[in-house]
């Protein structure tokens, strides 16, 4: 009977918001708050309601409660709340998660007294939040319209939904009236408790403390909701401006010494002219190549530049076009005639001159 008024009350402040959501036509209506002004007044009333009567309670509970039993009492309503983040996490197929949530409740149950001690933690078992409005929004569910929920704070259409799930999944529903009331009192107080320093922050950092509230938890729920969907994409090929590696057994990129490969002929897959027979390039005085040679490397340097300029990036392909017009602008400078050098000795002989007629 007591559930069904429950439901009853829920569904009526649900159809109050909506139908006082009916003046909310201003010019000031954000798009994602279209039902501001109620969610103004419920906002209100729940500050109202937490000032004059939830506050004080959690501020006696913290003076006559001594530090570890009020620890206890939050480990205790920590574990209970265990169960909801692996049926939830159950449902989001993250099975690692859920493996690490039933842990928790196992080692805590047993060993922590019923989970007045937190031995998981310490154990290395994280904790993990879950709950149903994230189960959704892990599988593509749009938030819909912020709401403030009397007693309840800011939600939106669809964590308003997951909150009536996610009573399924507490276990202090299953209790006995008698005993799940006096529970469930129990629990918010605690949990008020633990937050009388955010009251105090948010009082002193906020100017409007509505909108703090709401931006605050929309950016939470998003940032939340993209923790558990991961992020699965390659990570970016950051290769050397070389092109496209040939990648070794192991899976790393190929990086070798462009002269092991015969120079700048390796490339295309035969050696370079002149190249020395324990495959490192040949570097001869520049005298010894005539200017079209010089004039060929240099194209040939410059189409290779902008050829690895390809796959690396538009950073890396900005500075190789830079580089490949610099050298196709040494290219085609005029070639300065060397001397002709002696092939046994390496010492310039001078030209004869030429004897008149």
């Amino acid at each position: 009977m007591k559930k069904n008024q429950a439901a009853l009350t829920m569904a009526a402040a649900g159809l109050a918001l909506l139908v006082t959501s009916g003046c909310a036509t201003g010019p000031d209506r954000k798009p994602g708050d279209p039902f501001e002004p109620a969610n103004r007044a419920i906002f209100t009333f729940n500050d109202k309601l937490d000032t004059y009567i939830a506050q004080p309670v959690a501020k006696g509970y913290q003076k006559v409660t001594p530090q570890p039993l009020r620890q206890a009492i939050t480990n205790f309503f920590s574990n209970i709340g265990d169960v909801d983040n692996f049926a939830n996490n159950v449902l989001q197929l993250k099975i690692t998660d859920a493996v690490e949530d039933l842990m928790r409740i196992a080692m805590n149950t047993t060993f922590g007294l019923g989970g007045l001690i937190d031995f998981a933690t310490a154990a290395g078992l994280p904790k993990h939040h879950q709950d149903f409005g994230l189960t959704m929004g892990h599988y593509g569910m749009p938030a819909g319209p912020y709401l403030v929920l009397p007693l309840f704070g800011p939600s939106s259409v669809r964590d308003g939904i997951g909150m009536a799930v996610d009573v399924k999944f507490n276990v202090i529903n299953y209790f006995e009236p008698a005993v799940r009331n006096p529970m469930y009192l129990a629990q918010f107080i605690s949990a008020r408790a633990d937050l009388l320093g955010a009251t105090d922050l948010l009082k002193q950092a906020a100017l409007d403390p509505y909108s703090f509230v709401r931006d605050a938890y929309r950016q939470q729920r998003e940032s939340l909701i993209r923790g558990s969907r991961g992020n699965n994409a390659p990570l970016p090929n950051y290769g050397e401006p070389g092109g496209d590696e040939t990648p070794n057994e192991n899976g790393a990129p190929n990086y070798e010494d462009p002269g092991e490969s015969g120079g700048a002929g390796g490339a295309g897959g035969a050696a370079a002219p002149g190249a020395s027979n324990n495959g490192l390039p040949n570097y001869e005085d520049p005298g010894e190549g005539s200017a079209a040679g010089a004039t060929g490397a240099a194209a040939s340097g410059a189409a290779a530049t902008g050829a690895a300029a390809a796959g690396a990036g538009p950073g890396a392909a900005a500075a190789a076009g830079t580089a490949g017009v610099a050298a196709a602008a040494a290219a085609s400078a005029p070639a300065t005639a060397s001397a002709p050098v002696a092939a046994s000795g390496g010492t310039a002989v001078p030209a004869k001159p030429a004897s008149a007629p």
